[in-house]
């Protein structure tokens, strides 16, 4: 068996388990556990989500929530023995093009940066992200722009990390890395 990977990205679409099934992953490798936040609760519904995640995750787990320095965040609470849970790369992105707006340079020079950032961590890192290419070609030039970045973005952290993951109604299709059990 192969050794336990150090870096993780875990793909899907909306509602596929992608986020149980990371979360399962890291409460099996165990060690700290720290759930790094990129949502924001702009309204009602958003914030009953986050509620609820947090109440999923129970009391074994410490929230950093980031919603654009993630780089940064990343950096700062690094240590040996934790385990960060990146939720959600696609979020992340909409912040730094909505919020931050930042121009296509700056926001795939982020995710360059992030991407180098996964080796020089002593925590071992696991990374959720929508998987947006499945579907039909948005009629709107920003979301086109969005899903094109998203997609570039999944590319650049694929390459970097030892697994990745394609989940699908519950279901892990491992892409690079084997099969990763979950304890």
């Amino acid at each position: 068996m192969s050794p336990a990977p150090h870096s993780v990205l875990i793909l899907g679409g909306a509602k596929s388990g992608k986020s149980s099934y990371a979360q399962a992953l890291a409460e099996g490798w165990g060690g700290r556990l720290i759930y790094v936040a990129t949502a924001q609760a702009h309204d009602e519904e958003m914030a009953r989500r986050i509620a609820r995640h947090q109440v999923d995750r129970g009391p074994a787990w410490s929230t950093l929530e980031e919603p654009l320095e993630l780089e940064s965040a990343l950096k700062q609470a690094d240590a040996p023995g934790t385990v960060f849970l990146v939720d959600c790369l696609t979020l992340w992105l909409s912040n730094l093009v909505l919020g931050a707006e930042l121009d296509d340079d700056q926001v795939n020079q982020r995710g360059e940066a992030l991407a180098q950032l996964l080796t020089n961590l002593q925590a071992r890192v696991i990374m959720v992200a929508n998987e947006v290419g499945l579907g039909i070609v948005p009629e709107n030039a920003l979301a086109r722009r969005w899903r094109d970045l998203a997609g570039s973005l999944s590319q650049r952290l694929a390459r970097s990390c030892d697994a990745v993951l394609l989940i699908t109604a519950g279901l892990p299709l491992a892409l690079k890395g084997g099969p990763l059990p979950l304890s």
